[in-house]
């Protein structure tokens, strides 16, 4: 299986449609293998969920996302848990544990509600669901 986080300097990356890397995980036995750092090439909203569904990727980790590329990703048969910050490595770990805190709701309109310091993907967890 193979997993995927929008990464920037070992975080996860707040928001997809504007990612330049993904970090991703090989996993065997429910254990990481190997990682590497894969460029985006510029690639926008609609062609990351291609770019990914070529790489054979199972499992998406991000902050915030966007309606049409959750469609996208769905469409993709790729499994998406949005709303996640933090270490990247970390987000993959609690995910291999059963432990990730996602929000299942996640939504990122691309406007002006970045003005206000709010961040795609910074939703909490309190209410939401931490697996």
């Amino acid at each position: 299986m193979k997993i995927a986080v929008t990464y920037e300097n070992g975080a996860v990356f707040q928001h997809f449609g504007h990612t330049a890397f993904f970090k991703v995980y090989e996993v065997e036995a429910n254990k990481v293998v190997s990682s590497q750092v894969v460029s985006t090439n510029g690639s926008g909203h609609g062609a990351l969920s291609r770019l990914l569904s070529e790489a054979g990727i199972s499992v998406l980790i991000c902050g915030g996302i966007g309606g049409g590329a959750q469609m996208a990703l769905k469409e993709a048969g790729i499994q998406l848990f949005g709303g996640v910050k933090g270490d990247a490595d970390e987000a993959v770990q609690a995910y291999l544990d059963g432990k990730l805190c996602y929000n299942p709701d996640v939504k990122c309109n691309h406007h002006s509600h970045h003005e206000g310091g709010h961040t795609c993907g910074d939703h909490g967890c309190g209410s939401h669901s931490c697996h």
